[in-house]
């Protein structure tokens, strides 16, 4: 294997085992994970993982960059989705204090940074994908 695919592979496993750390602790009670925020959503991005993984043990290049990009793609829009989700949990309460009080008790976990970590990464490894030019020596006559 190749470096380029083994940071790919490094990338996605960070991905796949990013879904199941911490990401979102309500109250100070429990840990949310990827799956415990929004089931579905944590599917797809596991599935990206995967298919990322198996296409970096078969060296498809095109393939690892694809789904590294949708990796990236996905963790940003779940990190937006997660902070729209915890600014807007307590808006109907009449009292901005109080909503802003409730909101501050959410907290942000040290999942984000293995999810983001891992994308990177697997991203960083499909740019590092060049295949190798092979330079001969010219022909003497």
């Amino acid at each position: 294997m190749r470096l380029s695919s083994i940071l790919s592979f490094l990338g996605f496993a960070l991905i796949f085992g990013g879904t199941y750390c911490p990401l979102l602790r309500p109250f100070h009670l429990f840990n949310w994970n990827v799956y415990q925020m929004n089931q579905p959503y944590g599917l797809v991005l596991l599935l990206v993982a995967v298919v990322g993984i198996l296409a970096s043990f078969l060296n498809q290049r095109k393939l690892v960059r694809i789904t590294a990009w949708i990796s990236l793609v996905l963790v940003v829009m779940l990190l937006i989705a997660a902070i729209l989700k915890v600014q807007f949990a307590f808006s109907f309460i009449p009292f901005h204090k109080v909503d802003a009080f409730l909101a501050r008790q959410i907290k942000f976990k040290w999942g984000w940074y293995v999810l983001f970590a891992g994308a990177i990464l697997a991203l960083a490894g499909a740019l590092n994908n060049k295949p190798k030019s092979i330079i001969t020596a010219p022909e003497t006559v």
